[in-house]
Protein backbone atom coordinates (compact mmCIF):
# COMPACT_ATOMS: atom_id res chain seq x y z
CA UNK A 1 0.00 0.00 0.00
CA UNK A 2 1.40 3.75 -1.00
CA UNK A 3 2.24 5.95 1.49
CA UNK A 4 0.73 9.16 1.83
CA UNK A 5 2.87 11.71 0.50
CA UNK A 6 5.26 9.45 -1.87
CA UNK A 7 8.46 10.57 -3.60
CA UNK A 8 8.90 8.49 -6.78
CA UNK A 9 12.38 8.43 -8.41
CA UNK A 10 12.29 7.26 -11.99
CA UNK A 11 16.25 5.96 -12.46
CA UNK A 12 18.79 4.71 -10.19
CA UNK A 13 21.48 5.96 -11.81
CA UNK A 14 23.80 8.78 -9.81
CA UNK A 15 21.43 11.52 -10.21
CA UNK A 16 18.16 9.55 -8.82
CA UNK A 17 20.32 7.47 -6.47
CA UNK A 18 21.53 10.76 -4.82
CA UNK A 19 17.73 12.14 -5.36
CA UNK A 20 16.45 8.97 -3.39
CA UNK A 21 18.93 9.15 -0.39
CA UNK A 22 18.42 12.92 0.08
CA UNK A 23 14.65 12.34 0.06
CA UNK A 24 14.79 9.81 3.02
CA UNK A 25 17.05 12.13 5.06
CA UNK A 26 14.60 14.26 4.83
CA UNK A 27 11.74 11.87 5.77
CA UNK A 28 10.20 11.66 2.84
CA UNK A 29 8.89 7.81 1.88
CA UNK A 30 10.91 7.30 -1.09
CA UNK A 31 10.17 4.28 -3.87
CA UNK A 32 13.23 4.14 -6.67
CA UNK A 33 12.13 2.59 -10.03
CA UNK A 34 14.51 1.90 -12.86
CA UNK A 35 12.91 0.81 -16.74
CA UNK A 36 16.05 -1.22 -16.48
CA UNK A 37 19.02 -2.84 -14.64
CA UNK A 38 20.30 -0.87 -11.99
CA UNK A 39 24.29 -1.30 -11.35
CA UNK A 40 25.70 -3.37 -8.18
CA UNK A 41 27.19 0.37 -7.24
CA UNK A 42 23.79 1.49 -6.85
CA UNK A 43 21.93 -1.27 -6.16
CA UNK A 44 24.36 -1.47 -2.58
CA UNK A 45 23.55 2.32 -1.64
CA UNK A 46 20.10 1.84 -2.08
CA UNK A 47 19.88 -1.23 0.47
CA UNK A 48 22.73 0.57 2.57
CA UNK A 49 20.05 3.09 3.20
CA UNK A 50 16.91 0.72 3.05
CA UNK A 51 15.45 2.42 -0.08
CA UNK A 52 12.88 0.50 -1.51
CA UNK A 53 13.22 -0.24 -5.06
CA UNK A 54 12.22 -1.89 -8.62
CA UNK A 55 14.19 -2.71 -11.98
CA UNK A 56 13.45 -4.02 -15.13
CA UNK A 57 10.11 -2.10 -15.41
CA UNK A 58 7.93 0.45 -13.69
CA UNK A 59 4.51 -0.07 -11.53
CA UNK A 60 2.71 2.37 -13.15
CA UNK A 61 0.07 2.10 -10.98
CA UNK A 62 2.19 3.22 -7.67
CA UNK A 63 4.32 5.54 -10.42
CA UNK A 64 1.16 7.99 -10.83
CA UNK A 65 -0.10 7.82 -7.60
CA UNK A 66 2.69 9.97 -6.43
CA UNK A 67 2.97 13.27 -4.80
CA UNK A 68 6.32 14.17 -6.84
CA UNK A 69 8.04 12.28 -8.93
CA UNK A 70 12.27 12.87 -9.67
CA UNK A 71 13.28 11.63 -12.88
CA UNK A 72 16.59 11.45 -14.63
CA UNK A 73 17.86 13.76 -17.12
CA UNK A 74 18.04 10.56 -19.69
CA UNK A 75 14.42 9.67 -19.73
CA UNK A 76 12.58 12.21 -22.27
CA UNK A 77 9.28 13.45 -21.52
CA UNK A 78 8.34 11.79 -24.49
CA UNK A 79 8.04 8.64 -22.20
CA UNK A 80 4.50 7.50 -22.31
CA UNK A 81 4.28 7.34 -18.70
CA UNK A 82 6.03 10.81 -17.76
CA UNK A 83 3.15 12.05 -20.35
CA UNK A 84 0.79 10.47 -18.17
CA UNK A 85 2.25 11.72 -14.69
CA UNK A 86 2.06 15.52 -16.52
CA UNK A 87 -1.51 15.08 -17.84
CA UNK A 88 -2.21 13.71 -14.26
CA UNK A 89 -0.76 16.93 -12.70
CA UNK A 90 2.05 15.35 -10.79
CA UNK A 91 5.11 17.35 -10.67
CA UNK A 92 7.74 15.70 -12.28
CA UNK A 93 11.02 17.79 -11.59
CA UNK A 94 15.10 17.19 -11.91
CA UNK A 95 17.16 16.07 -9.09
CA UNK A 96 18.74 19.43 -9.49
CA UNK A 97 15.81 21.12 -8.56
CA UNK A 98 14.72 19.13 -5.59
CA UNK A 99 18.27 19.56 -3.93
CA UNK A 100 18.09 23.15 -4.34
CA UNK A 101 15.33 22.84 -1.98
CA UNK A 102 17.70 21.51 0.75
CA UNK A 103 20.52 23.85 0.50
CA UNK A 104 20.80 27.44 1.31
CA UNK A 105 23.88 27.29 -0.58
CA UNK A 106 25.17 30.24 -3.30
CA UNK A 107 25.11 28.70 -7.11
CA UNK A 108 26.84 28.86 -9.93
CA UNK A 109 25.19 27.04 -12.45
CA UNK A 110 27.21 26.10 -15.82
CA UNK A 111 25.43 25.24 -18.97
CA UNK A 112 25.99 25.00 -22.86
CA UNK A 113 26.82 22.89 -25.15
CA UNK A 114 30.03 22.35 -25.24
CA UNK A 115 33.09 23.08 -22.69
CA UNK A 116 30.72 22.84 -19.41
CA UNK A 117 32.88 19.92 -18.07
CA UNK A 118 35.88 21.90 -18.30
CA UNK A 119 34.75 25.30 -17.11
CA UNK A 120 32.85 23.73 -14.29
CA UNK A 121 36.37 22.57 -13.31
CA UNK A 122 38.45 25.22 -13.64
CA UNK A 123 35.51 27.25 -11.92
CA UNK A 124 35.73 24.88 -8.77
CA UNK A 125 39.57 24.51 -8.81
CA UNK A 126 39.63 28.47 -8.89
CA UNK A 127 36.97 28.62 -5.94
CA UNK A 128 38.86 25.50 -4.05
CA UNK A 129 42.23 27.47 -3.54
CA UNK A 130 40.92 30.47 -2.91
CA UNK A 131 39.81 28.82 0.18
CA UNK A 132 35.55 28.77 -0.17
CA UNK A 133 33.92 26.04 1.29
CA UNK A 134 32.66 24.83 -2.01
CA UNK A 135 31.21 21.64 -3.52
CA UNK A 136 31.12 20.45 -7.51
CA UNK A 137 27.95 18.43 -8.52
CA UNK A 138 25.67 18.31 -11.48
CA UNK A 139 26.55 16.73 -14.76
CA UNK A 140 30.19 15.83 -12.75
CA UNK A 141 31.25 14.43 -9.56
CA UNK A 142 28.86 13.18 -7.13
CA UNK A 143 24.76 14.10 -7.53
CA UNK A 144 24.04 17.64 -6.25
CA UNK A 145 21.50 16.06 -4.30
CA UNK A 146 23.92 13.47 -2.57
CA UNK A 147 26.03 16.10 -2.09
CA UNK A 148 23.29 18.16 -0.29
CA UNK A 149 22.55 14.93 1.67
CA UNK A 150 25.75 14.83 3.39
CA UNK A 151 27.62 18.10 2.97
CA UNK A 152 26.42 21.83 4.38
CA UNK A 153 28.83 23.65 1.51
CA UNK A 154 28.54 27.62 1.26
CA UNK A 155 28.74 27.30 -3.01
CA UNK A 156 27.87 24.78 -5.19
CA UNK A 157 29.79 24.93 -8.67
CA UNK A 158 27.04 22.76 -10.81
CA UNK A 159 27.30 21.63 -14.73
CA UNK A 160 23.81 21.79 -15.67
CA UNK A 161 22.85 19.63 -19.14
CA UNK A 162 19.39 20.90 -21.02
CA UNK A 163 17.81 17.69 -19.83
CA UNK A 164 18.23 18.98 -16.39
CA UNK A 165 17.35 22.98 -17.18
CA UNK A 166 14.02 21.36 -18.63
CA UNK A 167 12.97 20.25 -15.24
CA UNK A 168 14.08 22.78 -13.48
CA UNK A 169 11.08 25.56 -12.29
CA UNK A 170 12.41 27.01 -9.00
CA UNK A 171 16.13 26.64 -8.80
CA UNK A 172 17.61 29.54 -9.10
CA UNK A 173 21.36 30.68 -10.35
CA UNK A 174 23.03 33.69 -8.02
CA UNK A 175 25.72 33.68 -11.31
CA UNK A 176 24.60 31.95 -14.68
CA UNK A 177 27.18 31.09 -17.57
CA UNK A 178 26.19 30.28 -20.56
CA UNK A 179 29.35 28.98 -22.90
CA UNK A 180 27.35 28.38 -26.31
CA UNK A 181 24.98 27.04 -28.22
CA UNK A 182 24.93 24.68 -30.85
CA UNK A 183 22.55 22.39 -32.26
CA UNK A 184 23.06 18.80 -29.82
CA UNK A 185 20.54 16.45 -28.58
CA UNK A 186 17.75 17.31 -31.21
CA UNK A 187 16.50 14.29 -31.03
CA UNK A 188 14.83 15.65 -27.82
CA UNK A 189 13.92 18.50 -28.88
CA UNK A 190 11.94 17.30 -32.32
CA UNK A 191 14.55 18.11 -34.30
CA UNK A 192 13.81 22.14 -33.42
CA UNK A 193 16.63 23.74 -32.87
CA UNK A 194 14.64 26.74 -30.97
CA UNK A 195 12.95 24.67 -28.17
CA UNK A 196 16.71 23.34 -27.51
CA UNK A 197 17.72 27.10 -27.32
CA UNK A 198 14.94 27.55 -24.90
CA UNK A 199 16.09 24.76 -22.79
CA UNK A 200 19.19 26.57 -22.05
CA UNK A 201 17.62 29.74 -21.58
CA UNK A 202 16.42 28.03 -18.73
CA UNK A 203 19.30 28.59 -16.34
CA UNK A 204 18.43 32.41 -16.27
CA UNK A 205 14.83 31.93 -15.02
CA UNK A 206 14.25 33.62 -11.28
CA UNK A 207 17.40 35.33 -11.65
CA UNK A 208 17.13 38.72 -10.07
CA UNK A 209 18.71 42.36 -10.69
CA UNK A 210 21.17 40.74 -7.93
CA UNK A 211 22.68 37.95 -9.83
CA UNK A 212 24.77 37.52 -12.94
CA UNK A 213 25.02 36.48 -16.36
CA UNK A 214 27.62 35.34 -17.81
CA UNK A 215 27.73 34.54 -21.19
CA UNK A 216 29.75 34.05 -24.75
CA UNK A 217 29.39 37.83 -26.62
CA UNK A 218 30.81 35.88 -29.70
CA UNK A 219 27.52 33.44 -30.04
CA UNK A 220 25.59 34.86 -32.69
CA UNK A 221 22.30 32.26 -31.45
CA UNK A 222 22.72 33.52 -27.93
CA UNK A 223 23.41 37.17 -29.37
CA UNK A 224 20.23 37.20 -31.08
CA UNK A 225 18.11 35.09 -28.35
CA UNK A 226 19.27 38.03 -25.44
CA UNK A 227 18.01 40.66 -28.10
CA UNK A 228 14.28 39.40 -27.60
CA UNK A 229 14.56 38.72 -23.80
CA UNK A 230 14.60 40.80 -21.09
CA UNK A 231 17.50 39.84 -18.69
CA UNK A 232 17.14 40.82 -15.08
CA UNK A 233 20.34 40.03 -13.93
CA UNK A 234 23.66 41.64 -14.69
CA UNK A 235 25.60 40.65 -17.96
CA UNK A 236 28.75 39.87 -18.11
CA UNK A 237 29.96 39.47 -21.35
CA UNK A 238 32.97 37.10 -22.51
CA UNK A 239 34.80 36.53 -25.95
CA UNK A 240 37.42 37.74 -28.60
CA UNK A 241 35.41 41.34 -28.60
CA UNK A 242 34.81 42.33 -24.99
CA UNK A 243 37.88 43.31 -23.50
CA UNK A 244 36.05 46.89 -22.73
CA UNK A 245 33.23 45.45 -21.12
CA UNK A 246 32.41 46.45 -17.49
CA UNK A 247 32.09 44.36 -16.41
CA UNK A 248 33.42 41.34 -18.58
CA UNK A 249 36.07 39.56 -20.29
CA UNK A 250 37.99 39.67 -23.50
CA UNK A 251 41.20 39.62 -25.26
CA UNK A 252 43.57 42.52 -26.54
CA UNK A 253 46.53 41.01 -28.37
CA UNK A 254 47.99 38.37 -26.49
CA UNK A 255 46.11 38.80 -22.88
CA UNK A 256 43.09 38.21 -21.58
CA UNK A 257 41.29 41.39 -19.96
CA UNK A 258 39.20 40.55 -17.03
CA UNK A 259 37.21 42.99 -15.61
CA UNK A 260 34.48 42.60 -12.46
CA UNK A 261 33.06 46.36 -12.61
CA UNK A 262 35.26 47.41 -9.83
CA UNK A 263 38.95 46.31 -10.51
CA UNK A 264 41.02 44.89 -13.75
CA UNK A 265 43.75 42.25 -14.27
CA UNK A 266 45.25 40.75 -17.35
CA UNK A 267 47.03 37.34 -17.87
CA UNK A 268 48.74 36.40 -20.88
CA UNK A 269 46.66 33.67 -22.96
CA UNK A 270 50.64 31.26 -23.29
CA UNK A 271 50.45 31.56 -19.55
CA UNK A 272 46.76 29.23 -19.57
CA UNK A 273 47.52 25.67 -18.70
CA UNK A 274 44.41 25.23 -21.21
CA UNK A 275 46.03 25.82 -24.82
CA UNK A 276 43.56 25.96 -27.60
CA UNK A 277 40.48 29.00 -28.79
CA UNK A 278 38.12 27.25 -27.33
CA UNK A 279 39.92 27.02 -23.66
CA UNK A 280 40.62 30.23 -23.71
CA UNK A 281 36.77 30.49 -23.72
CA UNK A 282 36.37 28.39 -21.13
CA UNK A 283 39.41 30.05 -19.12
CA UNK A 284 37.73 33.60 -19.68
CA UNK A 285 34.24 32.06 -18.62
CA UNK A 286 35.92 30.68 -15.19
CA UNK A 287 37.97 33.52 -14.88
CA UNK A 288 35.25 36.08 -14.58
CA UNK A 289 32.93 34.44 -12.76
CA UNK A 290 35.70 33.98 -10.09
CA UNK A 291 36.73 38.10 -10.39
CA UNK A 292 32.97 38.77 -9.75
CA UNK A 293 32.96 36.63 -6.53
CA UNK A 294 35.90 39.39 -5.56
CA UNK A 295 38.19 36.08 -5.11
CA UNK A 296 42.16 38.02 -5.53
CA UNK A 297 43.49 38.06 -8.85
CA UNK A 298 46.34 36.58 -7.81
CA UNK A 299 44.84 33.23 -7.37
CA UNK A 300 42.48 33.20 -10.30
CA UNK A 301 45.30 33.79 -12.67
CA UNK A 302 47.46 30.46 -10.59
CA UNK A 303 44.46 28.62 -10.83
CA UNK A 304 44.09 29.14 -14.88
CA UNK A 305 47.16 28.29 -14.95
CA UNK A 306 48.24 25.18 -12.99
CA UNK A 307 44.86 23.41 -13.75
CA UNK A 308 45.31 19.35 -14.73
CA UNK A 309 43.17 19.08 -17.81
CA UNK A 310 40.29 16.38 -17.65
CA UNK A 311 40.49 13.12 -18.88
CA UNK A 312 38.57 12.03 -22.02
CA UNK A 313 38.65 15.92 -23.46
CA UNK A 314 41.49 16.29 -25.50
CA UNK A 315 43.56 13.80 -23.48
CA UNK A 316 46.97 12.88 -24.56
CA UNK A 317 47.44 9.27 -24.09
CA UNK A 318 50.55 8.71 -25.29
CA UNK A 319 53.54 8.65 -28.02
CA UNK A 320 54.11 5.35 -30.23
CA UNK A 321 57.04 5.64 -32.81
CA UNK A 322 56.75 9.47 -32.88
CA UNK A 323 52.47 8.66 -33.86
CA UNK A 324 50.55 10.76 -30.89
CA UNK A 325 47.32 9.58 -29.67
CA UNK A 326 44.68 11.68 -28.39
CA UNK A 327 41.93 10.45 -26.73
CA UNK A 328 38.85 13.20 -27.07
CA UNK A 329 35.91 10.43 -26.37
CA UNK A 330 33.93 13.48 -24.89
CA UNK A 331 33.34 15.14 -28.18
CA UNK A 332 29.97 13.57 -28.42
CA UNK A 333 28.88 16.63 -31.13
CA UNK A 334 30.16 18.18 -34.47
CA UNK A 335 30.76 21.86 -32.19
CA UNK A 336 32.97 19.58 -29.45
CA UNK A 337 34.84 17.79 -32.48
CA UNK A 338 35.47 20.61 -34.44
CA UNK A 339 37.60 22.33 -31.47
CA UNK A 340 39.28 19.48 -31.47
CA UNK A 341 40.48 19.64 -35.17
CA UNK A 342 40.80 23.47 -35.48
CA UNK A 343 43.20 22.43 -32.15
CA UNK A 344 45.59 19.64 -34.41
CA UNK A 345 48.41 20.87 -35.78
CA UNK A 346 49.97 17.49 -37.53
CA UNK A 347 48.10 15.24 -40.42
CA UNK A 348 45.37 13.34 -38.20
CA UNK A 349 44.23 9.83 -38.63
CA UNK A 350 40.45 10.63 -36.90
CA UNK A 351 38.53 7.45 -35.60
CA UNK A 352 34.68 9.12 -35.63
CA UNK A 353 31.11 7.26 -35.30
CA UNK A 354 28.66 6.11 -32.82
CA UNK A 355 25.22 6.82 -32.52
CA UNK A 356 24.41 9.71 -34.49
CA UNK A 357 22.01 12.51 -33.23
CA UNK A 358 21.10 13.94 -36.34
CA UNK A 359 24.81 15.50 -37.22
CA UNK A 360 25.19 17.82 -40.14
CA UNK A 361 29.05 17.32 -40.87
CA UNK A 362 28.59 20.56 -43.27
CA UNK A 363 30.70 22.80 -40.42
CA UNK A 364 33.33 20.24 -40.29
CA UNK A 365 34.19 19.83 -44.15
CA UNK A 366 36.95 22.42 -44.47
CA UNK A 367 38.97 21.45 -41.15
CA UNK A 368 38.95 17.95 -42.23
CA UNK A 369 40.18 18.80 -45.75
CA UNK A 370 42.90 21.05 -44.76
CA UNK A 371 44.18 18.39 -41.70
CA UNK A 372 42.53 15.02 -42.03
CA UNK A 373 45.00 12.18 -43.95
CA UNK A 374 42.27 9.06 -43.31
CA UNK A 375 39.11 8.40 -41.33
CA UNK A 376 38.61 5.33 -39.14
CA UNK A 377 34.74 4.52 -38.70
CA UNK A 378 34.01 3.84 -35.08
CA UNK A 379 30.47 2.39 -34.67
CA UNK A 380 27.36 0.13 -36.33
CA UNK A 381 26.27 2.75 -38.50
CA UNK A 382 28.91 4.84 -40.56
CA UNK A 383 26.86 5.53 -43.96
CA UNK A 384 26.57 9.16 -42.78
CA UNK A 385 30.29 9.67 -42.29
CA UNK A 386 30.96 8.35 -45.56
CA UNK A 387 28.83 10.43 -47.28
CA UNK A 388 30.23 14.10 -45.69
CA UNK A 389 33.65 13.30 -46.54
CA UNK A 390 33.97 9.96 -49.11
CA UNK A 391 34.66 13.07 -51.44
CA UNK A 392 37.11 15.18 -49.04
CA UNK A 393 39.23 11.77 -47.89
CA UNK A 394 40.25 9.24 -49.70
CA UNK A 395 40.60 6.40 -47.17
CA UNK A 396 37.86 5.77 -44.27
CA UNK A 397 37.80 2.38 -43.10
CA UNK A 398 35.01 0.46 -40.73
CA UNK A 399 35.74 -0.87 -37.32
CA UNK A 400 33.58 -1.76 -34.33
CA UNK A 401 35.91 -1.84 -31.03
CA UNK A 402 38.56 0.44 -29.81
CA UNK A 403 40.92 -1.86 -30.30
CA UNK A 404 40.23 -2.31 -34.25
CA UNK A 405 39.64 1.69 -34.51
CA UNK A 406 43.19 2.02 -32.66
CA UNK A 407 45.18 -0.70 -34.80
CA UNK A 408 43.47 0.45 -38.31
CA UNK A 409 44.71 4.10 -37.14
CA UNK A 410 48.28 2.84 -36.37
CA UNK A 411 48.61 1.36 -39.56
CA UNK A 412 47.31 4.09 -41.18
CA UNK A 413 49.53 6.87 -39.82
CA UNK A 414 53.36 7.34 -39.72
CA UNK A 415 55.70 9.12 -37.65
CA UNK A 416 55.05 12.76 -36.88
CA UNK A 417 50.81 11.64 -37.57
CA UNK A 418 48.04 12.16 -35.17
CA UNK A 419 45.65 9.59 -34.01
CA UNK A 420 42.21 12.22 -33.10
CA UNK A 421 39.77 10.13 -31.46
CA UNK A 422 36.92 12.90 -31.59
CA UNK A 423 33.28 10.59 -32.44
CA UNK A 424 30.94 13.89 -32.79
CA UNK A 425 28.50 11.11 -31.97
CA UNK A 426 27.38 9.52 -28.68
CA UNK A 427 28.45 5.69 -27.38
CA UNK A 428 25.95 3.70 -26.80
CA UNK A 429 26.27 1.42 -30.00
CA UNK A 430 29.16 -0.16 -29.15
CA UNK A 431 30.39 1.12 -25.33
CA UNK A 432 28.49 1.86 -22.14
CA UNK A 433 29.30 5.49 -22.40
CA UNK A 434 31.82 7.86 -23.55
CA UNK A 435 34.13 7.36 -20.49
CA UNK A 436 33.80 3.52 -21.48
CA UNK A 437 34.86 3.95 -25.26
CA UNK A 438 37.62 6.72 -24.07
CA UNK A 439 39.38 4.19 -21.50
CA UNK A 440 38.71 1.11 -23.95
CA UNK A 441 40.79 3.76 -26.59
CA UNK A 442 43.64 4.15 -23.74
CA UNK A 443 43.95 0.91 -23.19
CA UNK A 444 43.93 -0.03 -26.51
CA UNK A 445 46.84 2.38 -27.08
CA UNK A 446 49.39 0.96 -24.54
CA UNK A 447 48.83 -2.31 -26.03
CA UNK A 448 50.72 -1.04 -28.88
Amino acid sequence: MKQKGEIIVLGAGESGTGAAILAKKQGWPVFVSDNGKITEKYRRVLKQFEIEFEENGHDAVRVLDAEKVIKSPGIPDTVPLIRQLMEKGVPVISEIEFASGYTRAKKICITGSNGKTTTTLLTYHILKNAGLNVGLAGNVGKSFAWQVAFHDFDWYVLEISSFQLDGMFRCKADIAVLLNITPDHLDRYDGDFQKYTNSKFRILQNQTENDYFVYWADDPVIEKELARRKVKATTVPFGEHSAEQNPGAGIIGNKIIFNNGKNIFDMTLEQLALQGKHNSYNSMAAGVTSHLMDIRKETIKQSLSDFQNIAHRLEYVASVHGITFINDSKATNINSTWYALEYMEKPTVWIVGGVDKGNNYELLKPLVAEKVKAIVCLGLDNRHIHKAFEDIVNTIIDTESAREAVATAYYLAKKGDTVLLSPACASFDLFENYEDRGNQFKAAVNEL
